[in-house]
């Protein structure tokens, strides 16, 4: 069974013993619930490189590049003293569980299989009955009758007010020398309209009133049919936790609800491929070294996911599982400042780095955006770059560097220079590109050109050959070269997923390759230059 899964590492790299096995990208880590003790996997440079390896076969079959998905690679030594690497997908591939040379779904969920099919055709029944219910003949029949009393009632009302208008007009114009009779014969038509006011009102509720008592039965049916709704998924999520076994590398074994000792667990907890690898390493007697989860096939928007990226454990599903699955890990591993970010500039007061496209330059929120620049290296960036954008970033090692480095950027004394490459050339040499830039709170984290809202923004560009293209921000909002060069110049960067059509890319063609600025402490000239990387 284990050579079914078990993948030499020259499946995949020539060098087994790379030094890049010691400098670490990211750590999994979690507190083993039963003890207490705190446990560490790290995702290094050497799987990352056999990850990328990967990639470039997955790229080449088409069922993979169907569907966006999170794929797991877990670098792990058997009894022999051999390495080799698992693999597995998050969930299904394709409407799949099962395909060959990936590890599968944990053991337990076939035993719920014929439970677990009799309640979704029950959900589909009842997702039908709600259907049905929402779409009566009744609620049309309301609706349309409702319509047309507003309507009538309309017209009844415009018709009174002109009644009442002139009855006061000749009320006005009589004066004191208004008889009796004509006041008794204004009275009446007043008295008239009131009485045409209350048959109407009895009319239509005598003809609306038992449409809804229908619709609020059918309402209440409804209502009843959710909760039912809610309490069959309640009990097959509770059939399916206790059905599925974790196993850790201390060699205890639990169902995923005595792991997870919390009244709502997640749909899909376990179906990730963190878990599978862990459990099936533990499983197996496989010594784990490293693993890396990336994102493949079409990017995700909505959650933030980019074909090619690696991501840390997902906090709702994984993050939980990863105390006691690490539980037992014995690998001696190397200690977390190894984490390699090239340094361009180093003295006492600041650093310059060349930030990889991928990673935040501050940590986001939770903690699957915690990686970044400044969790890595401890230091504080004194300006961002986006996380799909490369290149130059200041940190600063004091609060008072901080300080003047940001006084400098507010008071433009910083010069800044990205190298880019648009999707297709275009026909302006140079220019100055002048936007008004807003970041509607409603559809974040897209910038987009506002021109009563918008804060002013000026780029200026020069096209260097072809589609290679030169910016210089001459003010510094969020994505603000991307929306330029959408906006300004009619084609996006190659690369951007969020304002551009180069989905295949594997990431934005964006780099900060120049920064100049006056040193705030020695008062020199720091000018420095990074290799662009495409």
């Amino acid at each position: 069974m284990l050579d079914k899964f078990f993948h030499p590492i020259s499946d995949f790299i020539d060098d087994q013993l790379d030094h890049t096995k010691n400098i670490i990208s990211y750590c999994y880590e979690g507190i083993c619930p039963q003890t207490g003790e705190r446990f560490s996997l790290p995702r290094n440079l050497l799987i990352e490189k056999i990850a990328d390896q990967l990639m470039k076969l997955l790229e080449r079959e088409n069922i993979y590049n169907i569907e966006g998905k999170m794929y797991g690679i877990l670098l792990v030594e058997n009894n022999a003293h051999q390495l080799g690497i698992i693999k597995a997908f998050s969930g299904k591939l394709n409407g799949e569980s099962y395909l060959k040379g990936w590890v599968s779904e944990i053991s337990g969920k076939n035993a719920i299989a014929l439970a677990e099919n009799l309640t979704i055709a029950k959900l589909d029944q009842i997702k039908q009955e709600i259907i049905s219910l929402e779409k009566s003949i009744e609620r049309e029949k309301y609706e349309n009758l409702l319509a047309e009393s507003k309507i009538n009632r309309e017209k009844m009302n415009l018709r009174h007010q002109k009644n009442r208008k002139l009855r006061q007009e000749k009320r006005q114009l009589l004066g004191d020398s208004i008889s009796t009779e004509i006041r008794e014969k204004l009275e009446e038509e007043s008295r008239l309209d009131g009485i045409e006011k209350r048959n109407f009102k009895r009319h239509w509720q005598k003809s609306l009133l038992p449409l809804q008592e229908e619709i609020l039965n059918k309402e209440q049916t409804i209502l009843k049919l959710k909760e039912k709704r809610k309490e069959l998924s309640r009990n097959l999520q509770l059939q399916m936790q206790n059905a599925y076994s974790l196993t850790n590398f201390a060699g205890l074994t639990l169902s995923l609800s005595n792991v997870i000792e919390k009244d709502y667990i997640p749909t899909g907890t376990g179906d990730c491929c963190a878990p599978k690898l862990l459990h099936y390493a533990a499983n197996n007697n496989l010594k784990p070294l490293a693993m890396a989860e990336f994102w493949w096939g079409k990017d995700s928007v909505s959650s933030n996911k980019i074909k090619g990226h690696f991501y840390p454990a997902c906090e709702d599903r994984c993050q939980p599982l990863m105390g006691f699955l690490l539980s037992g890990i014995t690998s001696n591993l190397p200690n977390l400042t190894n984490y390699e970010i090239p340094i361009i500039y180093e003295d006492e007061y600041l650093l310059v780095v060349n930030k990889p496209s991928g990673l935040l330059s501050v940590p986001g929120r939770g903690s699957q955006h915690y990686d970044s620049v400044e969790s890595r290296l401890n230091l504080k960036p004194v300006h961002r770059l986006d996380q799909d954008t490369s290149g130059l970033l200041i940190l600063a090692k004091d609060k008072e560097t901080e300080g003047k480095i940001k006084r400098l950027f507010e008071e433009k004394k910083v010069k800044k220079l990205y190298h880019a490459i648009l999707e297709r050339e275009i026909t302006s040499k140079t220019g100055i590109i002048d936007l008004p830039l807003w970041g509607n709170p409603e559809n974040s984290p897209f910038q987009e050109v506002n021109w009563q809202k918008g804060k002013p923004s000026q780029t200026h560009f020069q096209v260097i050959e072809g589609n290679r293209i030169q910016f210089q921000p001459l003010t510094g909002r969020t994505h603000q070269i991307r929306v330029h060069s959408r906006e300004g110049l009619g084609v996006a960067l190659l690369g951007d997923r969020l304002y551009g059509n180069s989905q295949q890319v594997n990431r934005l063609h964006l780099h900060a390759s120049k920064i100049e600025f006056e040193h705030p402490v020695f008062k020199i000239l720091i000018d420095l230059k990074s290799e662009i990387p495409f």
